[in-house]
């Protein structure tokens, strides 16, 4: 586990908070209570917390069985000067809280990947509501709980940590509703002999096939790719950067000349890190 990595000196961890978040519950499965917890009130100090050194690991959350990935997480990627040392899953149920009834609910805040994943039960339920996004749910929970007429979409644990009541449990629109978490480094991580990598390049758009042959040197190497993204470059318009995870170590002789062969086709090639694959299929 990353946290036996550092266990001669104290532990840090920065999350995107406050207190109750997701992201706070998935980084409390990770590393327990025997720990020092940092809330950061956006994904990019987070990132920034752990580059700058001021914690030892970071949590973010990465992606959605409902609704996908967080785009925040993806672009900071696309500067990241950390490693992503590993990864963490959490069943995600989400709950209408409020200090009101549900009646007199005129505005609702959470995350908006929150509001994606529980988009019909909005649609059905509050659909003359007003939707305000929040930088988290448990913030969205603070702001619920210093308003009236207004509620959020949150945990039950932020029920109780901020005076809550529970109008409506297991609002997400499907069940087995999971959430994808990445821990933080500034070391990266050895092999454990089930791993994933993810990888970020951009490829010249303006010849043919470029992309495909990027893709085919993982075909060539018998390596599964496990996702796919793209995000804007921020360099020109209509410009992407890609990003790719797939089965096994960076370190993992098929990987080193797989990444060699892609080298020929990318202008940009970084990893991202490579980290112990803990998803379980249900």
């Amino acid at each position: 586990m990353v946290h036996q990595q550092m266990a001669s000196q104290e532990i840090t961890v920065a999350y995107l908070g406050p207190a109750g978040s997701y992201t706070h519950q998935a980084a409390l499965g990770k590393f327990g209570n025997s720990v020092t917890y940092h809330p950061q009130a956006t994904i990019d100090d987070v990132f920034k917390f752990v580059e700058e050194k001021h914690t030892t690991y970071g949590v973010v959350p990465f992606e959605n069985s409902t609704f996908g990935s967080v785009v925040t997480t993806l672009d900071r990627l696309v500067s990241s000067k950390t490693q992503i040392i590993g990864e963490a899953y959490l069943e995600v149920n989400h709950n209408l809280l409020a200090k009101s009834n549900i009646k007199s609910v005129k505005r609702i805040y959470s995350h908006p990947q929150a509001f994606g994943q529980c988009r019909k039960w909005i649609n059905t339920h509050l659909k003359g509501a007003q939707c305000i996004d929040a930088s988290s749910t448990s913030r969205a929970a603070e702001l619920a709980a210093s308003e009236s007429a207004s509620a959020a979409i949150s945990s039950i644990v932020c029920a109780e940590l901020y005076g809550l009541n529970v109008l409506e449990k297991d609002i997400q629109d499907l069940r087995g509703n999971k959430t994808r978490f990445f821990i933080l480094g500034n070391s990266p991580s050895g092999s454990t002999g089930d791993d994933r990598t993810l990888l970020l390049f951009t490829v010249d758009h303006r010849k043919p096939g470029a992309l495909c042959d990027c893709l085919k040197t993982f075909k060539d190497h018998n390596i599964n790719l496990t996702k796919i993204d793209s995000r804007p470059s921020l360099q020109r318009q209509w410009n992407y950067v890609f990003f790719v995870e797939f089965e096994g170590h960076k370190d993992d002789s098929n990987v080193r000349m797989s990444l060699n062969d892609i080298g020929e086709y990318c202008l940009g090639l970084t990893v991202l890190g490579s980290y112990s694959n803990k998803r379980t299929e249900d």
